[in-house]
């Protein structure tokens, strides 16, 4: 393990952007290659709104002792400008001798400093919030091939579908698979590892009934209902997803970054909510409104059968899209 890769070999690296894990990785990856090409290397970490210009001198002057040293800089964004102008002077002739590492958020606040590193030659490595379901189907599929495994398209997508969007649950889910399986993760394999393990939840129901799926709802349902999922939540998440897919359906073409903001909320969810839209009349969803109406007042009313007022609801909105399909 002993190569040079750009990051390890780099006098200035900077880690730029707000998706947490990903951050962290680069980091904690880039101080691990240092260490690869020596073991003894000295690390130290900062917090850069904590630092004064005199701490800097000190921390980046020549060592008594010798030796390559890491200095990690957190919270870069958080640095102030004399602490900034005395970084970026550094960046321009940096010790050989010295990795100098600042993570930093990417937003507006202390831009100047990551815009000074970058011209200064940083080796940049991205660390910015997936935006898009396809990206984190992406992450998905290296997760398992950092880890030696591989996974179809259609496995990180039920994983995503099990799991959630939160990268750091993403990423210990495919751990474990890796962990509890060959390292060959198709979509069987994820529904087989989570039936059992994992809560089916209320958008599980309504995202299958949303696209037609009707078997694929009812299982969902019985297995949600089975685990001990409350009614109330899932007659809540049939009732929102109708309503999203209406609201995006109505405001007309255009890609999911364009409608997010207009629509208040965010790009993955217009993009999923475009998918199920497919199918759908306005006329068919008026119906599955009513359903939906209908099936909270059950649920919330305090039906003697909740789980059949539910289970109705989901025969009403799938047949409110068949009926509706042009």
């Amino acid at each position: 393990m002993g190569g040079v890769t750009a990051a390890s070999a780099a006098p200035i690296v900077l880690v730029l952007g707000d998706e947490e894990l990903l951050a962290t990785r680069a980091v904690a990856e880039t101080v691990a290659a240092a260490r690869a090409v020596d073991p003894d290397v000295d690390v130290r970490e900062y917090q850069a709104g904590q630092l004064s210009v005199g701490e800097i001198d000190e921390m980046l002057s020549p060592s008594l002792f010798g030796g390559r040293r890491v200095l990690v800089l957190r919270s870069g964004q958080d640095a102030r400008k004399d602490l900034v102008a005395a970084l970026l002077a550094y960046a321009k002739n940096p010790d050989p001798d010295v990795q100098l590492i600042v993570q930093h958020l990417g937003a507006a606040k202390g831009k100047a400093f990551a815009d000074g590193l970058k011209a200064a030659g940083a080796h940049i490595m991205p660390a910015a919030k997936l935006k898009g379901h396809r990206d984190r189907v992406a992450f998905v599929r290296d997760e398992f091939r950092r880890a030696g495994g591989r996974c179809t398209d259609d496995a990180a997508e039920a994983l995503i579908a099990a799991v959630g969007n939160d990268l750091r649950e993403l990423a210990a889910a495919c751990a474990q698979l890796i962990a509890d399986t060959d390292g060959r993760i198709g979509a069987d394999t994820v529904a087989r590892y989570y039936r059992g393990r994992v809560e089916v939840s209320g958008f599980t129901v309504a995202d299958a009934t949303m696209v037609g799926d009707l078997p694929g709802a009812l299982e969902a349902l019985r297995w949600a209902l089975h685990v001990g999922v409350d009614p109330v939540p899932i007659a809540d998440a049939l009732a929102d997803g109708i309503r999203t897919v209406a609201r995006v359906a109505s405001a007309g073409r255009g890609s999911p970054y364009q409608l997010a903001s207009s629509l208040g909320m965010p790009p993955w969810k217009v993009e999923r909510a475009q998918r199920q839209a497919r199918g759908w009349t306005p006329e068919g969803l008026v119906q599955a409104m009513q359903a939906a109406a209908e099936c909270n007042a059950a649920v919330k009313g305090g039906s003697d059968d909740r789980a059949y007022a539910l289970e109705r609801a989901v025969f009403s909105v799938a047949a409110a899209r068949r009926d509706g399909a042009r």
